[in-house]
């Protein structure tokens, strides 16, 4: 499967042209990996991106204009491929056109565009989604990196922490999750999360319960620190939402901080598809733009 590699004297990363999915994100001079790796036996895919969709729509079926489409987790576009549109040595950007399989499923015309840049420690990564159609386009967008943690063999996950920051830069004492339910449906139950200087250790259980889902704009900024509470990378983004998320239960080898402008139904939704929670709303010939970055601490 064909990648395409961007290096710098710190790092390097490789995107495939299926999903224009970030593969891998590698320190130059240790040869440290922080994605994941893939592993079908936890989780088989490392970063993949969401859209139309983030998350689950109730009973796998969204109303649009009072007719339903089926509608798998997280949408359609991380199974698709991309085209190579351009590449530079710091920046290659990816395509994707609806087509008239995608209409019958997603009744709209777009184009998404997803591009990386490294510069010095920094992976950005960049969406534009572009509504071709003649009418109003409605879709959620959402990364879903998985970053080894632990981040060396011998070590537990429950050795690390979750450091969270706002976007003026101070330490939040405390975070509200939006508590899933079923059916990968969240509730309208909340429960907080106290902080001590920002940092919520990652206990065994922590992720026993699904994703923590934190709306609001609460934090902007979130860090993988090791067990001497050392950073090694952080995720910042200004998007409204972000998941945290490792497979329930499984004690896996890797957590996921995901920016989010969208996110899965909440359960007893039956609402039309422009009701949806966090959706975003494009006129036609409109354009989004949005973009997160990957800090590696090194």
């Amino acid at each position: 499967m064909a990648e395409i590699i961007l290096k710098n004297e710190q790092l390097e990363i490789e995107v495939k042209l299926h999903g224009a999915e970030l593969c891998s994100l590698k320190d130059v001079e240790s040869g440290i990996q922080y994605l994941w790796n893939a592993d079908p036996k936890y989780w088989g895919r490392t970063s993949p991106v969401l859209f139309p969709f983030v998350g689950s729509v109730r009973d796998k079926k969204f109303k649009y204009n009072g007719t339903e489409y089926p509608m798998n987790q997280h949408g359609f576009a991380r199974d698709m491929d991309f085209v190579l549109i351009s590449r530079e040595d710091d920046e290659a950007w990816f395509a994707l056109e609806s087509t008239k399989e995608s209409y019958q499923r997603y009744p709209f015309r777009f184009r998404l565009e997803i591009g990386y840049r490294i510069e010095e420690n920094t992976v950005t990564v960049m969406w534009r989604v572009k509504n071709t159609d003649e009418k109003e386009m409605y879709f959620s967008i959402g990364a879903h990196p998985a970053f080894f943690c632990p981040l060396k063999e011998g070590e537990k996950q429950s050795d690390y922490y979750l450091a969270f920051w706002k976007k003026d830069g101070s330490r939040p004492e405390m975070f509200c999750n939006t508590v899933f339910g079923q059916g990968g449906l969240v509730t309208a139950d909340k429960k907080d999360y106290a902080l001590e200087d920002g940092v919520l250790p990652i206990a065994e259980d922590l992720f026993d319960g699904d994703a923590l889902v934190i709306e609001n704009h609460q934090v902007q900024r979130v860090a993988l620190l090791d067990g001497k509470k050392g950073e090694y990378l952080a995720v910042e983004f200004d998007a409204p939402l972000v998941g945290i998320w490792s497979p329930p239960k499984k004690q896996a080898p890797f957590v996921c901080i995901e920016p989010w402008y969208g996110r899965c139904d909440k359960e007893g939704f039956n609402g039309e598809l422009k009701d949806r929670e966090w959706g975003n709303t494009l006129e036609p010939g409109g354009e989004f733009a949005a973009e997160y970055r990957i800090i590696i601490k090194r």
